[in-house]
């Protein structure tokens, strides 16, 4: 597999935000959202075995572990690496684009599906058919640029019923969307979702990797 970088930290977003959680960030996307922060996972990266990542893994500790990318799907064992770590005790998270299907994941793994906004540029990606499947343990999350943003993600979070189904999660994109208009905007319209702050990026500073 191709790996950018594995290190343990907090689990910066998302429901289990704060939880100490080792992170596996694979190499290589193939979506190109405008709002990226972590464009430097898209090349380069070292090979690793499965058995070497799982190694790490358990080397540094904390029992929570998220796959993420750029885009973790995109890897041929990525499904293997799940089954793995479930195996030595880890409780498993994906952070997907949705772009992708996720029927090589174990049942046991978390599901964060990032549902690409208009100014993502990348929402025609999107596989809707992911979202009916998602469980109260999963999420759907959107993050929001902007007010058209906001009114898109909250027509797919009524269209697809997500509120009453699984974990509704908006962030606003960090350094662009004051969040305090976008809750406004979660409290004028009863949103059945969950500020998503990049918790991470308010401990260190943005620009920090490895944290």
């Amino acid at each position: 597999m191709k790996i950018t970088e594995i290190y343990s930290s907090i689990q910066g977003e998302t429901q289990y935000a704060g939880l100490p959680c080792t992170l596996v960030r694979t190499t290589g996307c193939d979506l190109r959202c405008g709002y990226c922060d972590t464009t430097y996972a898209f090349n380069g990266g070292r090979d690793m075995s499965v058995e070497d990542i799982v190694a790490e893994v358990v080397r540094l500790g904390p029992t929570l572990v998220l796959l993420t990318g750029g885009e973790p799907m995109l890897q041929r064992d990525i499904g293997v690496l799940a089954e793995r770590l479930l195996g030595v005790g880890r409780r498993v998270m994906i952070e997907t684009s949705g772009a992708h299907p996720l029927d090589r994941l174990p049942q046991e793994v978390i599901r964060i599906v990032d549902v690409k906004t208009p100014a993502s540029g990348e929402s025609h990606r999107m596989r809707w058919d992911l979202l009916p499947g998602l469980r109260p343990i999963d999420a759907a999350k959107f993050v929001v640029a902007d007010e058209a943003d906001y009114r898109w993600a909250a027509e797919v979070v009524g269209k697809y019923q997500l509120g009453e189904r699984t974990e509704v999660l908006f962030s606003p994109v960090h350094g662009r969307l004051n969040p305090q208009d976008l809750v406004a905007w979660m409290l004028r319209d009863q949103l059945p979702a969950r500020l998503n702050l990049q918790l991470h990026k308010y401990v260190w500073d943005p620009a920090t990797r490895g944290v």
